[in-house]
């Protein structure tokens, strides 16, 4: 029997191991697949024709891809930025306020474009930014309506991510602070910002991709001269794609793997600062 269920528990986590490296394997295959083809010399997807530098070099005079990939990066951190600001906001007042009038309408509005096809939100949006600009000449589409269609499906991410995190903090934490003599604000500052900055920065990175990479939201809301990178890329897939694209999808790879190696890292030392300062704590009361 012993023998048995060692043998069950070896096979378990055995099979465990072998899961989730298949998992990994599926997800980030085509990536490491594409970062390899962007150094291929051939033209050919399917055919490795040596190492070379060539679309890298051509990449550089590629002002379409240049331009595209400059404007999404803008549009990326400005929108992840207030998507970040509106749903920690939104986030406090559902965890904060229970009880108010309007508070199921204003929870299903703040989810809606998590479960609403995205087409339907970028073309409900068009309409209605197509009507203002007829009634008073503004805005014009272009880098602005875009930032606000991201601006919209972003919040909502950030809300959720936020709201998880804002449901399990301990309240007595705030109110011992406030007994202290602590505003409010100096209550949010330096007890609950402290303990939410991990949440903010997942939403931030979460947020900052999903724009980076949209497609549908963009192609309704964009404008003459306002063309991000994946709509570049989505016009000339059905083309043919040049090996320049699998070029600046590589330097997208890096620069999002650069920063979530950077958060991650500052996530783990403002931890491990945390850990000590409360056992810093701990010690001085004991």
């Amino acid at each position: 029997m012993k023998n048995r269920a060692l043998f069950g528990t070896t096979f378990a986590k055995g099979f465990g191991k072998a899961w989730l490296f298949g998992g990994f394997l599926f997800l980030y295959l085509p990536m490491v697949t594409l970062m390899i083809f962007s150094f291929n010399h051939s033209r050919l997807a399917s055919k490795w024709g040596g190492f070379s530098l060539e679309w890298y070099r051509k990449l550089a005079d590629d002002t379409e891809i240049i331009n595209g990939l400059w404007l999404s990066l803008k549009i990326a951190v400005t929108s992840a930025t207030g998507s970040v600001i509106l749903g920690t906001m939104a986030a406090f007042t559902l965890v904060k306020y229970r009880r108010f009038r309007g508070r199921t309408f204003f929870s299903g509005m703040v989810n809606a474009p998590l479960v609403m096809p995205e087409v339907i939100q970028g073309l409900s949006l068009l309409l209605m930014l197509v009507a203002i600009q007829r009634a008073i000449g503004f805005p014009e589409r272009g880098m602005f309506t875009i930032w606000l269609g991201h601006l919209m499906i972003g919040m909502s991410y950030a809300a959720v991510v936020v709201q998880s995190r804002l449901t399990e903090l301990n309240p007595q934490l705030e109110e011992a602070a406030m007994d202290l003599g602590a505003r409010p604000w100096q209550v949010f500052t330096l007890v609950t910002f402290p303990m939410i900055t991990q949440s903010l920065i997942s939403a931030w990175l979460l947020t900052f991709s999903l724009s980076l990479d949209d497609v549908v939201a963009s192609a309704f809301l964009s404008g003459p001269g306002a063309t991000t990178m994946p709509l570049v890329i989505f016009s000339r897939a059905r083309l043919g794609l040049d090996p320049s694209v699998n070029a600046v999808a590589t330097v997208m790879i890096v620069i999002v793997a650069i920063c979530v190696a950077l958060a991650s890292i500052w996530v783990a030392r403002a931890e491990r600062r945390r850990a000590a300062e409360i056992s810093a704590a701990a010690r001085d009361d004991s």
